[in-house]
C-alpha cells in the first residue's frame, strides 16, 4: 500500500502521561498490553493512587470486546461497520504502517528523558526575587528569560521563585502510544508540573502567571546548561506557537555520549503545567476579563471591560493537563478503538494541513482527541452520548467528521457539562466548552480555520459516504493542502507592506488582527464567489535561550481562495437598494468610488460594483482582490502584493471563463450547426425523413484546444462532423458494399437540394477508405457562407448486422473477418460511441463552467509534447471527465488550471497496469442531487473490472490494449484506446511527463512554503512558477527530427504585412476564404501517411495543433539483425555473419538489418517541399 504523503503533526499535544515507572527505567515500556499501563502523577499534596485500571470499566465486559475483535469477523458485518471489507483492510495496514515500532531505538531517547528528569529535580531553589533582581540572576550564564510581552513592570509588587517541580513525567500521544511515524523527526513531550506554592491568588491577572511561568521555564534552562556530565541542544519555542506560552526544545547533542539519542529521531518538548484547580474556574471562564486596563479607579468603574477569552482559556490549559490526561486515559481503557480513530484522525488532519499550532489552524491532535472522548460521554440534559464506545474506528472517525461538518459551532455552541457557561458575544472562536475542565478546547481556531476544517469534513463525509468506488485513497493517502491542487487563487502579501514594527509588544496581536480584519473584508467582497478563504501567517520558529523572543524575519501572508465555478466570474455584484439609506451608505463606503448606482432589467435600483469581463490578463477576481485590499489595507499592500489565479488559461484563447460559462466561445458554431439540422431537416424531396441529427466532433462538444473561429472573411479550417440517420426502410441494400454506394446517392441528393434550399451553402463529396470497402466510403463536406464547415456522414444500423454474420462466418478467409472485426470496431466508434458521448460531454460542460477549458488545456499538453496522435480526443476528455465527477479530495475544480493539474496529478499516480480509469458519467458530481439515482451500481463496477482483468490475461504483454477506459456508455472500456493506441512505451512516457510536471509543481509548493518562512531570502533561492514550462517538450530523446518548413507548419501560418492596411485586408480575405483552404492541411496528410507506411519500423510523434516538428524512434524490434527472407517488408542493409561459423569450408550465414539512411531518403522524398531539414541524433 502507498502510503507517500502521510506526515505527523510535530506540534504539542498533552494528551496523555507515561507512568512513573518508564521514566525510571521500568522494563514495562515495551509492553504492547495497554490495559497494564498505569499512570502516576503528581499533584500539589504528592502522588495520585494508580487507581486508572479499574476505575471505569468492568473487566468482564472489555475481555469479550477483545475476544470479538480477535474473532473472524462475517463479511456482511464488516463491510456494515468499516464501509467495505477492502477498506477495513486498508485501515489496518496504514494503522500498522503509521504507528511507531516501540523498540530500540526509541529507548535512547526515553535514557535521555530520565536524565533530564534528574537533572530538573537537582536544580535548586531560587528567590523570591523580584523582576530586576531575577534578569540579573543570569547575565553570568546570559540565558534569557522568555518573557510575553508586555514585559513586566520593573516596580512589580510580585515575586518570581523556583521550587522543586511537583512532577516530571512523559506526557502527550508517544506514552499513550497514539503517534505516528513520519519523514519528519517524532515530537515526545515532558510536562514539568510546578508547584502551587510559587503562585498567589490573583497571578491570572495581568500576565503575573505568565511572567512567573517564564522565570521557572528558565531556571530549568539554566539547570540544563549548567550540567557538566550530560550535553543537550537546547532551544526555546512556543507551545502551538503561543507566544504566552514558552517551552523548551532538547535535541541530541549528536557527540556520541551515553545521553545522545541522535537515533530516535526525534526531539524532546519540555512543557510546564500548573497544579489542577490553581485558579478559580469562574475567574477563568470565556466571559471573564483577566487583563485590566490601567486606569483611575474611578475611570475602572465607568468603563466596561471586554472579556479576554484567549488568555484565559490559555491559562486554564497549564491547569488542566492532568485532567485531560485522566479524560484520555480514561477513554482508551472505555473504549477499544479510540486509540486507533485518533490515529485515522491524526492522519487525516496531517494530509490537509491543520496542525495545533495557532498559525495553522488550532485544530491539531489534542483536540482531535479531546473532542472525541467528549463526545464519548453523555451530556446531561441533552440526551445520549453523540458517540458510542461500541463503535469501530472507523465509525468515531466518521462520526466525528460528521459532527464537525453538520455542527455550527459559531452559531450553536456544544457545551458539555456546562450549562451555565455563555460564548462571548464579540469572540470568533468557534466553542466547544468543556465544563468539568473549564476550557474551550477550540479556543486557538481562527474564523477561516474553522471554516475550511468544516469544509474539509463535509467533502470527506460526502466521499464516504459514496459506495461505489474505493474512497481510502483520497481520505488517508493523498497530501490534499497543496495550494496549487486546492486553490484557484494564491495572494502573497508581504508582511513588510503592512507597516508593523517586528520588536514591538503588540506585534502578534496586530498581525492576527490584522489577518481577522483581511478575512473578513475580502469574506464580504467576494461573497458567493468563493467557497473557502484560507490565510497562513508566517510560521513562528524556535530561538536561542539567550534571547527572550525571536527574530521576526518578515515573511509573507499567503492567502489561498477556493472559487464557486458558478459565481466566481459574475461581472456584477448587487448591493443594497437605494431605499435602504443606512445599508446603501455602508455599501459605498466599503467599495467607494467603485460603487455605483444602476437601474436592471426589472426596475430595481441598486447599488452595484461592475467588473470588466474582457480583461484578459486580470481576471475578475483578482481584480476584487486587488483592488479591495489596495482600498482597505493601503496602496505599499497593493503595491507589493502578487495575486496568481488561473495561471493557465492563457495557454489556450479564451481560456478564461467568460461569466457562468466556459463553452460561450463555441456558440457561434453551435449555432450554425442549430441552423444547419434546421435546413437539412426542412429540406423536400429525401426518400426518407431524417430520424436523428447528432454532432460528432470536439469542436461541437466545446472540448477542440483552438477555437473552431470562423467569419465571412475566414472560413473554419477544419470541418466539424456531424452524423445524420434516416427512418428504418426494408428498401435498403443487404449488402455492405452496396449500402456504400446507397450512402454516397443520398449524400450527392441532399447536396443538391441543400444547394438549391441555400443557394449561399457550399456542398462538396468527399471519399474515405477506399482500401477498406466495409467501412463508410464517402462524407457529404458543407460550407456555411458565414464561415463554419461541416462533414456529414449517415448511419445506417443494418452494417453492424451484417458485419456480424461475417465474423461468425467460418467459411471466410482469416484476412476477410479481420476486416469485418475493424469495420465492425470503426462502426460502433464513430456511429454509437463517438455521437453519445457527444451529447454526454454538452451536456458536462453547461453544467461544469471550467471542464470545457480543462480539457483543452490538457490536451494542449499531450499535443505540446507529441503525444496527441496516439491518444483518442475522447479518451483524454475521460480523463478530465473524471477530474470533475469524481473530484474528491477536493471540491469540483473552477477554474481550468485546477482542473488540468488535478487531471496531471491523477495522470502521475494511476498504475494503468493494473488499474482501469472508469468514469461514472451517471453521476452528477459530489453536490448534485440525483448523482446516487443515476450513478454506476457497484456491480457495475465489479463488471468493469472483471472484464478489465480478463483483458490483462489474454494480453499480459500489453501488445493490443494497454489503457482501459470504460463509462456507463462504453463497458468494454477499449473503444478508444484499442490497437495498441497507446503502446506501452508512449503511455509510460505520459506518466514520466505528468511525474515530471508534478515535481515541477512541488518546487512552487517549496517557493510559497518559503514564503512563510523567512520571505525574501526563500524566494531567491526558488525562482517563480513558469506556466509554460509545463508545456516545453524536450526533443532530444527522439532518434531523429523532421523539421516542417514554415511555409506549412500551423504554427508558422502567417501572412506577410502589407504597407497598406486596405491590402492587408485583401490579402487576408484571399488566403482565408478560399473554399479548397477547407480541411487542406497537407502536413497532417503527410504524418499520417508516414505512420501508415513506417509504422511497424518507427514510432511517430507530432504535435497536432502546431505541426512544426515530427519525430520519431527506431523500433528495436525492428532494427536488430535478423535472418534474411524475401519480402522482408522493410528497406533491409544485408550482413555477412560469422558468429556461427564453425570452420571455413561452412557456408556463411546472411543477415539483415534495417537500412536508417535510406528509410529517412525515402522519408524525405515523400516529403519534398514540406520538410525544411532532417535531424539525426
Amino acid at each position: 500500500m502507498r502510503k507517500e504523503g502521510v506526515k505527523e503533526d510535530n506540534s504539542s499535544d498533552g494528551d496523555g502521561y507515561m507512568n512513573e515507572e518508564e521514566l525510571t527505567g521500568s522494563d514495562e515500556d515495551e509492553s504492547e498490553d495497554d490495559e497494564d499501563e498505569d499512570i502516576a502523577t503528581e499533584g500539589n499534596n504528592g502522588k495520585l493512587a494508580k487507581k486508572e485500571k479499574n476505575a471505569h470499566s468492568a473487566p468482564d465486559a472489555k475481555t469479550k470486546r477483545k475476544r470479538q475483535d480477535a474473532m473472524p469477523q462475517d463479511g456482511v458485518y464488516t463491510a456494515e461497520v468499516y464501509k467495505s471489507n477492502m477498506f477495513k483492510l486498508q485501515l489496518d495496514e496504514l494503522l500498522e504502517q503509521v504507528k511507531p515500532k516501540y523498540g530500540k531505538k526509541e529507548a535512547s531517547a526515553e535514557r535521555a528523558m530520565r536524565t533530564l528528569k534528574t537533572l530538573i529535580e537537582q536544580i535548586p531553589s531560587r528567590g523570591p526575587l523580584s523582576i530586576p533582581e531575577a534578569e540579573k540572576l543570569f547575565k553570568s550564564s546570559k540565558i534569557a528569560i522568555p518573557f510575553p510581552k508586555p514585559l513586566p513592570p520593573k516596580d512589580a509588587k510580585y515575586k518570581l521563585q523556583f521550587e522543586r517541580p511537583a512532577s516530571v513525567n512523559a506526557t502527550g500521544s508517544y506514552p499513550l502510544k497514539i503517534s505516528t511515524r513520519t519523514n519528519e523527526e517524532l515530537v515526545i513531550d515532558m510536562v514539568v508540573t510546578m508547584p502551587g506554592s510559587i503562585f498567589q491568588e490573583k497571578d491570572y491577572l495581568n500576565y503575573r502567571y505568565f511572567y512567573k511561568r517564564a522565570f521557572y521555564l528558565a531556571c530549568i534552562v539554566d539547570g540544563l546548561m549548567s550540567s557538566k556530565d550530560h550535553k543537550f541542544k537546547i532551544s526555546y519555542d512556543c507551545l502551538n506557537g503561543n507566544y504566552l506560552q514558552p517551552i523548551i526544545i532538547v535535541r541530541p547533542s549528536g557527540d556520541g555520549s551515553a545521553d545522545d539519542f541522535s537515533s530516535a529521531k526525534c526531539r524532546i518538548q519540555i512543557l510546564l503545567a500548573a497544579p489542577d484547580k490553581t485558579f478559580p474556574d469562574n475567574k477563568l471562564r470565556p466571559n471573564s476579563n483577566c487583563v485590566r486596563p490601567k486606569v483611575s479607579e474611578e475611570e475602572s468603574t465607568k468603563e466596561k471591560v471586554s472579556p479576554t477569552p484567549f488568555y484565559n482559556a490559555t491559562v486554564q490549559s497549564d491547569s488542566s493537563v492532568t485532567a485531560y490526561l485522566k479524560l484520555l486515559h480514561s477513554s482508551s481503557s472505555n473504549c477499544d478503538s479510540y486509540k486507533d480513530a485518533c490515529i485515522l484522525g491524526r492522519v487525516w488532519l496531517r494530509q490537509r494541513g491543520f496542525s495545533s499550532r495557532l498559525r495553522k489552524g488550532g485544530f491539531g491532535n489534542f483536540e482531535w482527541a479531546a473532542m472525541i472522548a467528549l463526545l464519548l460521554q453523555s451530556n446531561h440534559g441533552a440526551g445520549p452520548s453523540p458517540l458510542s464506545p461500541g463503535y469501530s474506528s472507523y465509525q468515531l472517525f466518521k462520526a466525528t467528521l460528521q459532527f464537525l461538518a453538520n455542527k455550527d459551532l459559531l452559531k450553536t455552541p456544544y457545551l458539555f457539562q456546562a450549562s451555565d457557561v455563555q460564548a462571548p458575544k464579540h469572540d470568533s472562536a468557534p466553542f466547544f466548552f468543556d465544563g468539568p475542565r473549564n476550557l474551550n478546547i477550540l479556543y486557538k481556531m481562527t474564523p477561516w480555520s474553522y471554516a475550511r476544517l468544516r469544509h474539509e469534513a463535509k467533502l470527506t463525509v460526502q466521499m464516504l459516504g459514496e459506495t461505489g468506488f474505493d474512497q481510502f485513497e483520497p481520505t488517508f493517502i493523498l497530501k490534499v493542502d497543496s495550494p496549487v491542487l486546492r486553490y484557484e487563487a494564491v495572494v502573497e502579501i508581504p508582511v513588510a507592506s503592512l507597516g508593523f514594527n517586528p520588536t514591538s509588544d503588540e506585534y502578534d496581536q496586530s498581525l492576527i488582527q490584522t489577518a481577522r480584519k483581511m478575512y473578513t473584508t475580502l469574506a464580504r467582497a467576494l461573497t458567493d464567489r468563493v467557497t473557502s478563504i484560507s490565510i497562513n501567517l508566517p510560521a513562528e520558529k524556535n530561538w536561542s535561550v539567550m534571547s527572550t523572543r525571536p527574530q521576526e524575519n518578515g515573511g509573507n501572508i499567503v492567502v489561498s481562495i477556493a472559487c464557486d465555478p458558478a459565481n466566481a466570474n459574475r461581472a456584477v455584484d448587487h448591493g443594497p437598494a437605494a431605499e435602504n439609506k443606512k445599508e446603501a451608505a455602508a455599501y459605498r463606503q466599503f467599495w467607494g468610488e467603485k460603487a455605483e448606482l444602476r437601474r436592471f432589467k426589472d426596475g430595481s435600483i441598486l447599488e452595484s460594483v461592475v467588473w470588466s469581463a474582457k480583461d484578459t490578463k486580470s481576471p475578475i477576481l483578482e481584480q476584487i482582490v486587488s483592488f479591495i485590499l489596495r482600498r482597505h489595507f493601503g496602496s505599499q499592500v497593493g503595491d507589493q502584493m502578487r495575486v496568481s489565479g488561473d495561471s493557465f488559461a492563457h495557454m489556450i484563447s479564451s481560456g478564461r471563463i467568460a461569466g457562468q460559462s466556459g463553452v460561450v466561445p463555441f456558440v457561434p458554431l453551435m449555432n450554425a450547426f442549430a441552423a444547419l439540422e434546421k435546413d437539412i431537416r426542412n429540406l423536400e424531396g429525401l426518400p426518407l425523413q431524417i430520424r436523428h441529427f447528432f454532432a460528432a466532433d470536439p469542436q461541437l462538444r466545446y472540448t477542440s484546444v483552438n477555437l473552431p473561429t470562423s467569419t465571412v472573411q475566414s472560413l473554419m479550417h477544419t470541418p466539424a462532423s456531424i452524423v445524420i440517420q434516416f427512418e428504418g426502410s426494408g428498401r435498403w441494400p443487404d449488402d455492405l458494399s452496396a449500402i456504400q454506394r446507397t450512402k454516397i446517392a443520398f449524400l450527392l441528393k441532399i447536396g443538391e437540394l441543400l444547394s438549391t434550399y441555400r443557394s449561399t451553402y457550399t456542398t462538396r463529396i468527399g471519399l474515405e477508405n477506399q482500401s477498406q470497402p466495409s467501412q463508410n466510403q464517402a462524407y457529404l463536406e458543407i460550407i456555411l457562407p458565414s464561415g463554419p464547415s461541416f462533414r456529414l456522414r449517415i448511419h445506417h444500423d443494418r452494417e453492424a448486422a451484417l458485419l456480424e454474420r461475417q465474423l461468425k462466418d467460418k467459411s471466410l478467409d482469416g484476412i476477410s473477418r479481420e476486416s469485418a472485426a475493424l469495420a465492425l470496431a470503426a462502426y460502433k466508434r464513430n456511429y454509437l460511441r463517438v455521437p453519445s458521448h457527444t451529447q454526454t460531454v454538452q451536456t458536462l460542460c453547461t453544467r461544469f463552467p471550467a471542464l470545457s477549458p480543462s480539457i483543452r488545456v490538457t490536451k494542449k499538453w499531450f499535443s505540446s509534447h507529441l503525444l496527441s496522435p496516439h491518444f483518442a480526443p475522447e479518451f483524454i476528455e475521460l480523463l478530465v471527465i473524471r477530474t470533475f465527477l469524481q473530484p474528491h479530495p477536493w471540491p469540483v475544480p473552477a477554474c481550468a488550471t485546477t482542473g488540468f493539474l488535478r487531471t496531471l496529478a491523477w495522470i502521475s499516480r494511476w498504475d494503468w497496469r493494473h488499474v482501469p480509469l472508469i468514469v461514472d458519467l451517471g453521476s452528477s458530481g459530489p453536490e448534485g442531487a440525483d448523482s446516487k439515482a443515476n450513478a454506476m451500481k457497484s456491480e457495475e463496477i465489479n463488471k468493469i473490472r472483471t472484464r478489465f482483468e480478463a483483458w490483462r490475461k489474454i494480453d499480459p504483454a500489453l501488445n493490443r490494449v494497454v489503457l482501459f477506459a470504460a463509462t456507463n456508455n462504453d463497458v468494454e472500456g477499449t473503444t478508444w484506446t484499442d490497437g495498441a493506441k497507446p503502446e506501452k512505451v508512449v503511455a509510460a512516457r505520459m506518466t514520466a511527463l505528468a511525474r515530471a510536471s508534478m515535481n515541477v509543481l512541488k518546487q512552487e509548493e517549496d517557493r510559497l512554503a518559503s514564503l512563510l518562512e523567512g520571505g525574501a531570502e526563500g524566494e531567491k533561492k526558488q525562482p517563480a512558477f513558469v506556466p509554460d514550462s509545463l508545456f516545453i517538450s524536450n526533443l532530444q530523446d527522439y532518434d531523429f527530427l523532421l523539421h516542417v518548413s514554415p511555409d506549412f507548419a500551423r504554427s508558422n501560418k502567417r501572412l506577410p504585412k502589407s504597407k497598406f492596411k486596405n491590402l492587408e485586408i485583401q490579402q487576408s480575405i484571399q488566403a482565408n476564404n478560399d473554399v479548397q483552404s477547407v480541411a487542406y492541411d497537407p502536413v497532417e496528410t503527410y504524418a499520417t501517411e508516414l505512420r501508415a507506411v513506417y509504422g511497424d519500423s518507427i514510432l511517430w510523434f507530432w504535435d497536432s495543433e502546431s505541426l512544426d516538428v515530427i519525430a520519431g524512434l527506431w523500433n528495436p524490434t525492428m532494427t536488430g539483425q535478423r535472418a534474411w527472407k524475401i519480402k522482408a517488408g522493410w528497406n533491409s542493409l544485408p550482413l555477412v555473419s560469422s558468429k556461427n561459423k564453425k570452420n571455413r569450408n561452412e557456408e556463411e550465414k546472411a543477415e539483415i538489418k534495417l537500412n536508417k539512411e535510406a528509410t529517412l531518403n525515402e522519408i524525405a522524398r515523400l516529403g519534398s517541399g514540406l520538410l525544411e531539414r532532417i535531424e539525426m541524433k
